[in-house]
């Protein structure tokens, strides 16, 4: 038997021995934590994504419209009349792609932020959904500060954050994030699935100095880094629903008090 033909011969019986091995470990593995919004606290909606009637948050984020980076710096919205939900806390949101808003790009926000009060809807602030650089900080903060000076007195001020601001934000734009801004939501997705990697983020959140939720995709895979739900600024998590044919998990079985549930 030649050199070459002993070898192959050795590499089939080594993988014959180890196959039964791998195929017992792969079913003796946990089944992946899957997000669920039946049991979520907080989610968010956006125009065209219908929740399902087991979906009971208590607070809603519900997209308005967008400041588009191409032609004036407008709101374009997105929301065909005025949401009436009665018994939760909503949260108008604003997506941005630019921060040069004119006055009467924040005018129109703030009739709308008027306009779903006069409804009877219990309306917490604006969120800005904004995809700020974590070496723009310093100038987000400026532009939020000025912002907040517009709002009415009795609303909150929310923005959505990348993970990467609790690993290399600047501490002095973060602590003049914290005074203008009443939470952060710390995204953890990106174009429906969460972010692998995502738990050495947030081991490096310990001096996080804004009060933060955590934003899931639902359907996407987390398990909660150790001491996250621990942190004195964390708020709870917000789910990102989706509509139902883009949902690749099969609907919950087992309720729980987390927003999770095994695929």
């Amino acid at each position: 038997m030649g050199q070459g033909a002993a070898l192959l011969l050795v590499i089939r019986h080594a993988l014959a021995f180890l196959a039964p091995l791998l195929l017992a470990a792969c079913e003796r593995q946990p089944d992946t934590p899957r997000v669920r919004a039946d049991t979520a606290e907080a989610v968010f909606v956006w125009p065209g994504v219908h929740p399902a009637p087991e979906v009971k948050a208590r607070t809603v984020y519900l997209l308005d419209g967008e400041v588009r980076k191409d032609g004036p710096a407008r709101l374009h919205r997105l929301r065909m009349g005025t949401p009436r939900l009665r018994g939760r806390t909503l949260w108008l949101v604003v997506r941005a792609d630019r921060l040069d808003w004119t006055d009467a790009t924040r005018a129109a926000i703030l009739a709308d932020l008027a306009q779903w009060r006069a409804a009877g809807n219990e309306v917490a602030g604006l969120q800005v959904d904004f995809d700020a650089a974590t070496k723009g900080l310093s100038g987000y903060a400026a532009f939020l500060k000025d912002l907040r000076a517009r709002l009415p007195k009795d609303m909150r001020l929310s923005i959505t954050g990348l993970m990467d601001w609790s690993a290399n934000g600047d501490p002095q734009a973060l602590a003049q994030l914290a005074g203008t801004v009443d939470e952060v939501v710390i995204q953890t997705y990106q174009a429906r699935s969460t972010i692998p990697g995502y738990e050495a983020y947030f081991a490096r959140l310990e001096g996080f100095p804004i009060p933060f939720r955590v934003a899931l995709v639902e359907g996407g895979q987390w398990q909660a880094p150790p001491g996250l739900e621990g942190h004195p600024m964390f708020r709870g998590y917000a789910v990102f629903l989706l509509a139902p044919a883009r949902l690749s998990v099969p609907p919950p079985v087992v309720a729980t008090r987390s927003p999770l549930s095994k695929s």
